[in-house]
């Protein structure tokens, strides 16, 4: 049984996030399933520090991105929205090149709150990443 209360698909999410910070570093949505919104990400020139790892903050970039959008399909856009309220990451393992996979499910879905935990793997399958984020439901003004 699906989370989601509504689902443009992975077509449309992209296409809205095209001009967006995920866009820019080439990060893609690339799965909603049942539970999970899964996407991917290039370690590549605009994802790595200086040192030739992916950057920390991009890891947290695609955690966000991910739990973000999950949380929105989770709630009617018509009665409220969601914004993030606090993420946190563990960096596990570095990674040098290739693509990362994150997958979003959702540990709670309140009223009023939302927690989010983003598994992100290498190529491999390699845990490299493991975030959380909290996300606060706001009612739209009236």
């Amino acid at each position: 049984m699906s989370i989601w209360k509504w689902n443009p698909g992975v077509e449309a999410i992209q296409k809205g996030a095209a001009n967006s910070m995920g866009g820019h570093i080439g990060l893609k949505v690339t799965e909603i399933g049942e539970d999970y919104i899964r996407g991917t990400m290039p370690v590549d020139h605009r994802t790595k520090q200086p040192y030739g790892r992916l950057h920390g903050g991009a890891s947290v970039v695609l955690a966000e991105e991910l739990g973000s959008t999950a949380a929105s399909l989770c709630i009617d856009p018509k009665e409220s929205f969601v914004v993030g309220l606090d993420i946190n990451a563990n960096h596990l393992r570095g990674v040098m090149g290739g693509h990362v996979t994150g997958t979003a499910r959702a540990i709670h879905i309140g009223r009023t709150t939302q927690v989010w935990e983003i598994r992100i793997e290498d190529d491999q399958g390699r845990l490299s990443c493991i975030s959380r984020l909290t996300m606060a439901v706001v009612s739209h003004p009236k």
